[in-house]
């Protein structure tokens, strides 16, 4: 594998990793109710996402999504209701911490989620979202040289997980320094609602996303 072809690939995950999307909201929803722990397994469940996405693309399966309207239909309905599902359950839990910031009525408090739970939680959020199967099928062929083998695909698939990781450990580890600020019942409103709208926001846009 070329390293330009590496460093150009980085640089285009870099982008594509530190744009605003809902990997970023899964975790800065997880960290101030779960900690940091549940934070790393929503990352290890993103990049566990990327090398299925990747296997796949690989093996030539991922084609069918653009290939085949029905199939990019089921998938991308399937992510939609997926995200629109997290964000419900945010503002249902920001409901719930309204009601105890304001001493309207006791209410059980929000369960910090396991650490299985977490890893599920952004297995899935990638995992469901053909978009990315589509940046792979896109990404391979530009960036592997000719006649290059999986072990070439793979390794910018690695590429791809390791900016993954030191981008979204880094903000998990920021959002546990100030976890005392975002452990105020009113700031987990606020999060929650935000990030039960963007939620749905992010299903609602996939949902409405064309085969191309």
């Amino acid at each position: 594998m070329d390293l330009n072809n590496i460093i150009l690939f980085v640089s285009v995950a870099t982008l594509l990793v530190i744009s605003p999307g809902p990997n970023g909201f899964l975790i800065a929803k997880t960290v101030p109710l779960s900690g940091h722990r549940a934070g790393l397994a929503n990352v290890a469940g993103f990049v566990a996402a990327f090398y299925v996405h990747g296997t796949l693309s690989i093996f030539g399966i991922s084609i069918l999504l653009v290939q085949s309207a029905n199939a990019f239909l089921i998938l991308k309905m399937l992510g939609a209701a997926y995200l629109i599902w997290l964000g419900i359950k945010a503002l249902r839990n920001a409901i719930s911490q309204s009601k105890v910031a304001n001493h309207c009525e006791p209410v059980l408090q929000q369960m910090p989620v396991s650490i299985k739970v977490a890893f599920f939680e952004g297995f899935l959020t990638n995992t469901l979202n053909p978009k990315v199967s589509i940046f792979y099928l896109a990404a391979f062929p530009q960036f592997m040289p000719a006649g290059g083998n999986a072990l070439s695909a793979y390794s910018l698939v690695t590429a791809h997980s390791l900016v993954n990781v030191v981008w979204f450990s880094a903000m998990v580890f920021t959002l546990t320094k100030v976890k005392s600020a975002t452990s105020h019942p009113k700031f987990k409103v606020w999060l929650n609602s935000v990030t039960g709208i963007v939620f749905i926001g992010f299903g609602t846009k996939l949902a409405l996303a064309k085969s191309s």
